[in-house]
């Protein structure tokens, strides 16, 4: 079907902006800590991703992953809390 000579064309390409880029989310079991490393360590340090971890916790006791998965990679690890703005090329657990 075309479009009347009076209606309008709408672009229906989406509109880039500079600070758009993909979060990647990984879900694991408990057990799942020395697959976390084996990826961190193999992610780029500038993949211009940001990377969402969730493992499956004991909620009676703090957790370092954090810490943990700081020692394997360079990409800063931070605890995700809900005033966090996620950036690219960061982990967040």
């Amino acid at each position: 079907m075309k479009a009347d000579k009076g209606e309008s064309k709408i672009n229906k390409t989406p509109i880039k902006s500079s600070n758009q880029f993909p979060v990647v989310g990984i879900g694991a079991s408990a057990g799942g800590l020395d697959a976390f490393k084996r990826l961190l360590k193999a992610i780029p340090e500038n993949s211009g991703m940001a990377y969402v971890l969730v493992q499956h916790l004991d909620p009676n006791h703090e957790s370092l992953l954090p810490e943990i998965l700081q020692k394997v990679t360079i990409i800063p690890v931070l605890e995700i809390r809900d005033d966090i703005k996620v950036q690219p090329n960061h982990i967040y657990v």
